[in-house]
């Protein structure tokens, strides 16, 4: 009979390490969250590799881990918005992604604005800053950034124009009428405050892109047939360069309004930043992510508590299942829609009902404000978080 090799022994004891698990409440605590009534417990888990060697599970990290068990699964994607599960990763992963789209993708915003004409009641500073947060229908990945010593060009800047103006003529409020004719004050107050029939309201749409940059004379020409000079220098159009017109993501946002008499003539310049600058240059509106919610019986809720359970809990995380013969039990039917609320987990059926939250499993929203798609940006996040880890690779080597 012959006698197996050393090879032959460790190949076979090795499927037996494989199958080797840790008893359930030490798992629970390895990779769950468990939220009480009161307060969460198990939120710092174990990081250290030898944490359960003794029972010969290993609890290290390694890049044939990660790819085995990291998963992207996207639940919901529109123009706007999408929301996906990372799964497999750690939470310090899920917040570097985070961080990255909010503060470190560049888009395009109005960091510019040329006032030529402004006899409105908002002031140029304040109007500056309401134009500098609409949102630009603009592709950042075609533009350059553009440094102090730069020159304004097609390559980094856009130009935008404003011209709008209130017809003289509209009735309007004066000292002496507000003392002679006190019924029309009130009159024409309530037709100012429900109808603003006196008023122009001029809309983010209003603004004009000007392709072949500044109309701004910079200064007056010394001779007539010389070419003027203005604020941009564009060698060509962008028409040219562009694939699609550039312009506003929303055309209805307002910005101020104008009563008779009143206009505003501007020209603005947009160029390509990042929210760590100003949240102006922020490419998203908001990106979160939450623990995936898990809820588990410790044992069966049947009967009238079940009842009592299912209109507990205000985002119909429960459900009834009939078992036949007049006998009813909670389930658990929608364990995604749970909002931590804790409401199950509080009164006599509280003891019933474990609320987890599974540690490496992060439902991730991000909403897009317009100038590239959701599933871009965070396509974007993955290539800047790669350069940020070559670049330390190679510091460190």
């Amino acid at each position: 009979m012959g006698s197996k090799s050393s090879k032959d022994t460790d190949d076979d004891h090795e499927p037996k390490q494989q199958e080797k698990k840790l008893p359930e409440h030490l798992e629970v605590q390895r990779t769950r969250v468990v939220c009480k009534a009161d307060a969460p417990v198990n939120t710092e888990g174990f990081q250290y590799a030898g944490a359960f060697s003794a029972m010969g599970i290993d609890n290290s990290v390694s890049a044939e881990k990660f790819c085995k068990n990291f998963k992207v699964e996207i639940s919901r994607l529109t123009e706007d918005d999408m929301e996906f599960d990372m799964i497999g990763i750690d939470a310090s992963i899920a917040n570097a992604f985070r961080r990255i789209l909010i503060a470190e993708l560049p888009t395009m915003a109005i960091e510019k604005v040329l006032m030529v004409d402004n006899t409105s009641v908002i002031a140029d500073e304040v109007l500056s800053h309401r134009l500098g947060l609409i949102p630009l229908d603009a592709d950042p990945r075609h533009f350059e950034y553009m440094s102090e010593n730069d020159v304004p060009n097609e390559r980094n800047t856009i130009v935008y124009k404003l011209h709008v103006s209130c017809k003289k003529g509209s009735p309007w409020l004066t000292a002496q009428a507000c003392i002679v004719f006190p019924r029309m004050l009130i009159d024409i107050f309530y037709r100012i405050k429900f109808s603003h029939s006196f008023l122009c309201t001029v809309k983010s749409g209003d603004l004009e892109w000007l392709p072949e940059g500044s109309r701004l004379p910079l200064a007056s020409p010394a001779q007539s047939r010389d070419k003027q000079k203005t604020y941009t220098s564009f060698s060509q159009s962008q028409k040219d360069i562009l694939e699609k017109p550039l312009g506003v993501k929303f055309k209805d946002i307002t910005i101020a309004r104008l009563g008779p008499g009143q206009a505003i003539e501007l020209e603005v310049h947009a160029v390509k930043g990042m929210g760590k600058v100003h949240a102006k240059w922020s490419p998203v509106a908001t990106a979160w992510y939450r623990m995936f919610p898990e809820v588990v019986f410790r044992k069966e809720i049947k009967g009238d508590n079940a009842e009592k359970l299912v209109k507990k809990c205000p985002v119909n995380v429960f459900d009834i299942e009939d078992l036949g013969n007049g006998e009813k039990r909670a389930v658990v039917a929608r364990p995604r829609a749970c909002t931590l609320c804790r409401e199950c987990v509080m009164g006599p059926s509280g003891e019933q009902v474990e609320l987890r939250r599974v540690r490496d499993h992060f439902i991730f929203t991000i909403e897009s404000t317009g100038g590239l798609p959701p599933e871009a940006l965070f396509t974007e996040a993955v290539r800047i978080l790669e350069e940020k880890c070559e670049r330390v690779i190679s510091e460190l080597s």
